[in-house]
Order: structure tokens, then sequence, then C-alpha cells
């Protein structure tokens, strides 16, 4: 049952990963945390490292996810080469900041920033202009250089620090540059993969240093069984959702972009 109800969210996860740019973090992290702390327990070295594996399992589809979905997005013409790189280079090295970093941090600390950076991403999204309505001039502007480069380590560390893929801070970014929502979408696809494969590499090196021994079916942090059923899953769900590529309006889009991070906000506050 319970690997039934992840490949099912692992559907959710292509889908998401196709129509919104979210490579999976924002559901498989929630899923996956309540699911390990039910089945193991508080006391259990699984139990105790939860939100690790969480997030490290979390990083590890996204890798899939952002592959499969940037291929999707590149042949229907969505993606913008200037605005990938060097945002995508420096994305890259905030990515192993933020993954060493949430090595050293208990797994309450990453459940409550997650929730709060959430919180403060939907207000700033719902009262700050350009995001839920595109912009009046019509024509998109570059990004500036303290914009790809302070902008890319923040959110590459944050992102890995998270492990939420960095779609949540390079589609509003984006959407303020003057895109449409399903460009800013698309390209967080493969702004999403240096934070995916930082810190999937990342922890899988730190676990080395944790006191659990978490048992023959992980990969440092890493549940290769989660990810399997996972990855299954959002194959199907991407392809799924390939035909909705650039059909939705561009403000339902940017609506639903917002009340899929409440549902996910709220999930995380629930105990």
């Amino acid at each position: 049952m319970l690997y039934l109800l992840l490949a099912l969210f692992g559907c959710m996860t292509g889908v998401t990963a196709v129509l919104f740019g979210f490579g999976g973090g924002f559901v498989v992290v929630p899923l996956l945390y309540r699911m390990l702390v039910a089945s193991h327990g508080a006391d259990d070295p699984i139990g105790q490292s939860a939100m690790h594996i969480a997030v490290a399992t979390s990083t590890c589809v996204m890798i899939v996810n952002a592959l499969v979905a940037t291929g999707k997005h590149h042949r229907a013409g969505n993606l913008i080469r200037h605005y990938l790189w060097p945002l995508g280079g420096f994305i890259g090295v905030g990515a192993v900041a933020g993954a060493v970093l949430a090595m050293w941090v208990s797994g309450e600390v990453i459940r409550y920033a997650f929730i709060a950076y959430l919180a403060v991403t939907i207000v700033d999204c719902l009262f700050r202009r350009g995001f839920l309505t595109p912009s009046d001039n019509g024509i998109p502007r570059r990004l500036g250089r303290v914009e790809a480069s302070g902008g890319g380590v923040g959110i590459g560390a944050i992102a890995t620090f998270l492990g939420v893929g960095g779609s949540v801070m390079t589609v509003p970014l984006l959407r303020r540059c003057g895109l449409s929502m399903s460009q800013a979408t698309s390209m967080a696809n493969p702004l999403s993969l240096p934070v995916a494969l930082a810190g999937t590499l990342t922890y899988m090196a730190m676990a080395g240093f944790s006191e659990f021994d978490l048992g023959r079916w992980f990969i440092g942090y890493v549940d290769l069984l989660a990810f399997a059923v996972l990855t299954v899953g959002s194959l199907l769900g991407i392809r799924l959702a390939t035909p909705w590529i650039g059909r939705l309006p561009d403000r339902v889009h940017a609506r639903v972009y917002v009340g899929l991070l409440v549902l996910v906000m709220l999930s995380m506050c629930v105990r």
C-alpha cells in the first residue's frame, strides 16, 4: 500500500514537473517524510533521519524529472538560452553549499525552514505585482549580473537545503522578467538540474559522517526503493502531462501554481 501511494504521488511529480517546473520536492518531501516517520517510528534510525532521507531522495528523483521534462520543453521550443546561463552555473555553486549546510542541521529545522520559505513565497506571489498577471510592456528583460550571480547562488543554496529544486524561486524571478508562465515553468526544469545533481551527490557523500546505519537499500541518505517507485510513477505523469504544454491560460497557470504552494505548505504544517 505504501509503495502504491508512492507511485501515485510519483505520477503527480511528473505532472507538476512538466506543467509547473516542480521537479518533485514539493510533493516528495512532505509525503516521504510522513511515510518514513509513520512506518519506522521516531526512535528508529530511519525515523530520526526522515527529513534528510526525504530531501535526499527528492533531489535524486528531480534528476530524472528535470532531464525528461527539459527534453519535452526543448522540443516544444519553450527554452530561452540566455535565461539558463550563467544563472544555472551560479545555482550549481550555491547548491553544493546548501547541501553541506543541511547535513549539519536537524530535520525539524529543515521542516520549519521549508514551511517558512513557502509562506514567504506565497505572500510574495500574491501581493507583489508581476506574478499573477503578465508584464504590461510585453518585452521580456534580461537578467542583470547581480540577479544571475547573487540570485543564482542564493537559489541554489536555499533549494538544495530544502530539497525543492529551486522552481519556486526561478519561476517568480523569470515571471517578473516578463516571461509567460509557460516559458518560466519550462526553464525551471533545466535550472533545477544543478540543484538535483549537487544535492544528490553531496547527500550521498556526507551521509558517511552520520552515526546511523540506514540499511542496504540506501546510498547515503537516498532511499533506493522509494526512488525507483517514485521515478516509475513520475515518468507516467510526464507522459500524461506533455499534451498540455503551452495550453493552459496564463492567468490560470499562475493561480494554480500559487494554489499548489498553499496545499504543500498546509500539508507540512500538520503534525
